[in-house]
């Protein structure tokens, strides 16, 4: 009986021990893990703006001292400086040193209505793509300083006139 007892207790550590180890390659195939790193990079729009008077001189940076009714050389464009195509669009902010008037307020200027359109978000969106390497035609090419709206108000203080370029590419995304 002692014999059958052994024999019985080793037959089933042996069924114990088998079906452990079929058990344990099972949940090790079960528990596997990899991982997997993908890269993707965004690429870059980058629009740049150009000022600069008729005679082709860049603007100067810290601006010129103006008087009402003067009327000044300025022509603003914007070039495509990287690889994709985008749409433009330039917001001008002006400011009355600290105190903030609207741009009509203090400066007028003919914009170029056959290549640029002016939105109802005060924004003058180019009406082409801007494809790599190209540059807008002028959105305006002088600038005056009102008159009638600066000379009682504004007299002796540092007049702004801010230009912005913000683009998005064209590429997978239609323009409305």
């Amino acid at each position: 009986m002692k014999k059958l007892n052994k024999a019985l207790v080793l037959a089933i550590s042996l069924a114990l021990l088998f079906v452990l180890n079929v058990t344990g390659d099972t949940l090790a195939y079960y528990a596997v893990t990899g991982t997997a790193t993908n890269v993707i990079t965004s690429g870059g729009i980058h629009p740049r703006i150009h000022e600069q008077t008729k005679d082709g001189e860049p603007f100067p940076s810290q601006g010129i001292r103006v008087y009402p009714g003067d009327k000044v050389s300025k022509e603003v464009t914007v070039e495509n400086t990287c690889n994709q195509p985008f749409y433009l669009r330039i917001r001008l902010t002006n400011g009355v040193e600290k105190l903030l008037a609207s741009v009509e307020d203090v400066f007028a200027f003919e914009v170029n209505d056959a290549e640029w359109t002016l939105h109802e978000d005060g924004c003058y969106y180019y009406n082409h793509v801007l494809q790599p390497g190209q540059r807008t035609s002028h959105l305006f090419k002088e600038v005056e300083l009102v008159r009638e709206q600066v000379a009682g108000r504004f007299g002796g203080h540092t007049l702004t006139l801010t230009v912005s370029a913000e683009a998005v590419q064209s590429k997978n995304n239609p323009a409305d």
